[in-house]
């Protein structure tokens, strides 16, 4: 007893000294020094208990000290059950560790501060995940495509993977990993690392990915899962029931591989597999390396909107191999992404194509500008990184920062500016940046030898300034130039529904027309191109969404196929604006009410959050 009392004491000084030794953090959503001590690599042995809704084990950091001086080690949680601490003493044994938990964050979870009287090369943390863990979705058999076997995945970013490991979850942090995850026996495991695709699980499942990677990249599934190859290095996981139209709808991933690679230099993450996940995956994508986890709502039967693949697979190079520092600087992962994706792909099929595409993505742009308050439209701010509350708008990052890049390669020339990005890429390799860092990068590689391209004062406003600068060059497609005047004349009622000539249209110009009569068609205009083109049964799920929020505004009755669409489909991009255009509508409240308290269980943690915000406003 008096031992243990003694051992308390120690802890509790130790870390005391620890907190108040320490300089400022470099990413104010994470509670980890990794200035004074950072992982280098992480091995996770862990049982998932489906009955329980938990992955339960231990983790184990190797550590590289950076401070000679540091005595504590402190971890990001959340929800997280520790049952002890063990460190590795230098004569090869695990001896038992202090250690204390901070008070909950509503947003940063809790602290886990470890007492290290030495700095050991090795720590495991052993602990049990909470049912309720931000990151993980537990589904029931009757919430996948069999109704058979339950179902669980992972999304980590942004800081959610501390819900499910502790570990120091910042993307400033990069570490190899291994694993060994125990499952049911009839269920594959996969993770964001090596699969070997003739594993049976037979005592445990086991994986290891050689490139170090960021905490929001750690990723994990567990279900009824096959695998079809779908070239050398690229495969594609489904539930059974999906698993053909997968393959098929993803045919083209190895030639994106080749067509990135001749861009912006190779592939050097060995494998480019992909997860085809349930209808509750919350976004589009998740760029977890060698297994990026995608939304089956890209699955449209004619490759239709595989520039969803595209843009997850650009992320191989801007975002896993070159990776935002903190969250402030988001758009250093997504704004690149979006650029790499349209060049992509023109590649592989054609600068028109690839020019629409761009038309469609500015548009969007500018019209979301109306709804977004003028000191959240920067790409960054200027203001201290202390918190989420001082980011920039996340989604209007995406376009705003690919724009950046287009104009830069457009005044520059592609013979300048492509080598410029590909050194970027190739000279910031597995390597954690700032803003400030590629400004530097840009100064000194493109605009030192060409200061026409952009001058100091237009680079501040395109990254601090509010909107879109009035120097950007919008994109005018030929194509979507001719749609418009039938659009407009559609609306005006001087060319009716059956003249319009639709058959051909490919998905951007469906898209791009749907985004422009919103709000402006009437209720009977929309009747009119259901009954003539079957908008609301489409199978394009991009198509389906935007007509389904032009009917809730314009009063048109699409509650059955909308119903059936919002039981299925649990995608934020797709779900919180359809929800929200419903509660904005008297005549479809309560039957939105009613419709999501049915719906609502089948949806991700991310997405349920999302819309019980929707409900909550007056």
């Amino acid at each position: 007893m008096q031992l243990k009392k003694t051992l308390k004491t120690l802890a509790a000084l130790l870390l005391s000294a620890g907190s108040m030794l320490g300089v400022a953090h470099a990413d104010p959503l994470s509670y980890a020094r990794y200035d004074q001590v950072r992982t280098s690599d992480l091995h996770l042995d862990l049982k998932a208990d489906f009955g329980r809704h938990t992955l339960s084990g231990y983790a184990e950091l190797t550590l590289n000290w950076l401070d000679k001086s540091a005595r504590s080690l402190v971890l990001d949680t959340s929800e997280l059950n520790i049952a002890r601490v063990q460190l590795l003493h230098p004569s090869g044994r695990w001896q038992a560790a202090s250690y204390m938990l901070d008070k909950p964050d509503a947003e940063k979870g809790r602290a886990l501060r470890i007492a290290v009287p030495f700095q050991p090369h090795k720590v495991r943390i052993y602990y049990r995940t909470a049912p309720s863990a931000t990151a993980l979705q537990w589904m029931s058999p009757q919430q996948t495509m069999s109704g058979k076997r339950p179902f669980m995945f992972s999304q980590s970013e942004s800081i959610h993977a501390r819900s499910w490991v502790p570990l120091q979850d910042t993307p400033a942090v990069r570490f190899t990993y291994s694993a060994r995850i125990a499952a049911p026996e009839g269920l594959r495991v996969v993770m964001s690392a090596a699969n070997d695709q003739q594993s049976h699980g037979v005592g445990g499942w086991k994986f290891s990915m050689a490139q170090p990677i960021p905490s929001y990249l750690l990723a994990i599934a567990i279900g009824e899962i096959e695998v079809r190859n779908l070239g050398p290095r690229s495969a594609v996981y489904a539930e059974p029931a999906r698993i053909d139209a997968a393959a098929f709808e993803l045919a083209d991933t190895e030639q994106m591989i080749s067509a990135a690679e001749e861009l912006y230099g190779p592939y050097r993450w060995e494998r480019y597999d992909m997860l085809v996940l349930p209808p509750s995956f919350p976004i589009g994508g998740m760029e977890n390396p060698r297994l990026t986890f995608v939304t089956p709502t890209m699955i449209a039967g004619d490759r239709s909107l595989v520039d969803l693949i595209a843009h997850e697979l650009a992320h191989s190079w801007s975002g896993n191999l070159v990776t935002n520092a903190t969250w402030k600087h988001f758009w250093l992962n997504e704004g690149f992404t979006n650029y790499v994706t349209t060049r992509v792909v023109e590649k592989l099929y054609g600068a028109e194509v690839a020019q629409m595409n761009l038309q469609v993505e500015q548009e969007e742009a500018m019209a979301s500008l109306a709804a977004i308050p003028p000191a959240r439209q920067a790409l960054v701010t200027r203001d201290a990184d202390t918190g989420s509350a001082t980011y920039t708008d996340t989604e209007l990052v995406y376009p705003k920062g690919a724009w950046l890049l287009r104009t830069l390669e457009q005044r520059a020339g592609r013979s300048v500016f492509d080598p410029f990005l590909r050194g970027w890429f190739d000279q910031h390799a597995f390597q954690s940046v700032r803003t400030e860092e590629f400004v530097s990068y840009l100064k000194t590689h493109l605009l030192a030898a060409h200061p026409q391209v952009m001058s100091a004062a237009e680079l501040d406003e395109w990254l601090y300034g509010a909107g879109i600068p009035a120097s950007a060059q919008h994109e005018a497609s030929p194509r979507l130039a001719a749609l418009d005047s039938q659009r407009s004349a559609w609306l005006q009622g001087t060319l009716a529904t059956a003249d319009l000539p639709a058959q051909g249209w490919i998905a951007l110009e469906w898209m791009h027309f749907l985004n422009d009569i919103d709000g402006k068609a009437t209720a009977s205009q929309l009747q009119e191109l259901d009954q003539r083109f079957a908008l609301a049964k489409s199978g394009n799920n991009e198509i389906a969404y935007r007509f389904y929020l032009s009917s809730i505004k314009a009063g048109y009755n699409v509650r059955a196929p909308l119903q059936a669409f919002l039981l299925s489909v649990g995608r934020q991009k797709f779900v919180v604006p359809l929800y929200t255009a419903l509660l904005k509508n008297p005549a479809e409240r309560e039957w939105a009410r009613a419709l999501y308290a049915q719906a609502r269980p089948h949806y991700h943690p991310v997405t349920q959050s999302s819309v019980d915000k929707q409900f909550k406003k007056p």
